[in-house]
């Protein structure tokens, strides 16, 4: 029963309290009230946590679409997250459209160019998806972690802070409120009551009586002066120490600021890291790609017909050579000629091509060199000289010039 009786108590006291601060809320905003003004200092650190909180939130999200595109992938990801489960591994764009490659190529066949091309590409997308799996764990765990914890921890804190503050100031304008009314009523009183003792007769006006219940209610409101008094001390102190708590907490949005600095130079070097991962996967694959013949006799079973050569050069290419590659490509038309004349030609390279060893040449595509044939040498190279460099030079690289 106690118990039950001071639930009711401290139901009523919530009660009257939550209706006295809407009374001053409304108070103000109508006008009618005074409003206890927040010191400088403190309103500055107010709107520099609020323009935190939003620029984060705004940053977090829209890294979030950056590294998960699909709207559905991120609603399953937090919807596993709420849930306390670990979301199922899928694979991603580059992985998906590399392994469509290495099947595309396995189906054509591994030895013909277009389906070994195919397959290089392939495993090079796949490198990628690994990379980019890579990029989006890093990213999650020292950017985007860090800045959720700060909305959904110290910001949530901060803001039941500045909440509890608004409260403790509404608490002390309406104990001010009330003081001031309770003069005014001692003030009423004390006059009222002067006037009676200057009466000859009490029975003169009939007013007296209606003074003297006015004056008994004004007694009322003259006895609650100390108790307001007392009450306003109580809420002053209160709403200074609640003022001190936030600010104190509001003063680490600079430390959080500091923090958010290091995970963005943490974001950034994993960022640096993919695209060079990118960038050096590409590049290796376009030197596969590149060291392919342009022409070849055959692809996927069928026979592809060589451009006739120009009449101010002679296209290297009649007879056709098997590389280790399995891909057939072309010899020198003029071979025969070349081997049979102890002179020398002039050659375009056709490609860019580093030696293998101290014995060969390096060719840069579209230089112009001067060749020409080494008896007992391989059919399938000539010796190459620029200026004073020699060495050996494959004759698919080369473009015999008139």
């Amino acid at each position: 029963m106690n118990i039950m009786d001071f639930n009711v108590k401290k139901l009523a006291a919530d009660a009257g309290t939550f209706l006295s601060r809407a009374v001053q809320f409304t108070e103000e905003k109508l006008g009618q009230a005074e409003k206890t003004e927040l010191d400088a200092h403190l309103e500055n650190l107010l709107s520099k946590a609020e323009c935190t909180k939003i620029w984060t939130e705004k940053i977090m999200k829209q890294t979030e679409v950056l590294l998960q595109p699909n709207p559905n992938a991120r609603i399953e990801e937090f919807v596993y997250e709420k849930l306390d489960r670990k979301a199922p591994s899928r694979i991603n764009n580059p992985e998906l459209l590399g392994q469509y490659m290495i099947d595309a190529g396995t189906e054509f066949g591994p030895g013909t160019a277009y389906g070994n091309a195919l397959i290089k590409c392939g495993e090079t997308q796949k490198r990628i998806g690994t990379a980019d799996r890579e990029l989006i764990q890093t990213s999650a765990l020292n950017f985007l972690t860090p800045l959720r914890n700060f909305i959904e921890g110290d910001y949530k804190t901060i803001a039941k802070e500045r909440k509890l503050l608004q409260n403790k100031r509404l608490d002390l304008d309406a104990a001010k409120t009330r003081l001031k009314k309770a003069k005014a009523a001692e003030t009423r009183a004390s006059q009222l009551n002067s006037a009676r003792l200057e009466g000859d007769n009490i029975m003169v006006n009939f007013s007296y009586m209606l003074n003297f219940l006015h004056v008994k209610w004004l007694k009322i409101w003259a006895e609650e002066v100390t108790k307001s008094e007392q009450e306003l001390r109580i809420t002053q102190s209160e709403f200074d120490r609640q003022a001190e708590i936030t600010r104190l907490l509001l003063e680490g949005i600079s430390s959080t600021h500091a923090h958010h600095l290091r995970c963005l130079n943490d974001f950034v070097e994993a960022q640096m890291t993919y695209y060079a991962q990118c960038y050096q996967y590409m590049l290796d694959l376009q030197k596969q790609l590149g060291s392919f013949p342009s022409i070849y006799h055959c692809n996927n079973n069928q026979t592809s017909v060589a451009p006739t050569p120009s009449a101010s050069s002679n296209v290297i290419g009649s007879s056709t050579l098997t590389s280790t590659s399995g891909l057939v490509i072309t010899s020198p038309s003029n071979l025969t000629d070349l081997k049979e004349c102890s002179g020398s030609r002039k050659a375009r390279v056709l490609y860019d091509y580093d030696a293998a060893n101290s014995t060969e040449l390096s060719l840069l595509a579209d230089e112009v060199i001067t060749v020409f044939s080494v008896v007992g040498m391989d059919s399938d190279w000539l010796m190459g000289e620029r200026g004073n460099q020699k060495g050996r030079v494959p004759i698919t690289y080369l473009e015999l010039l008139n």
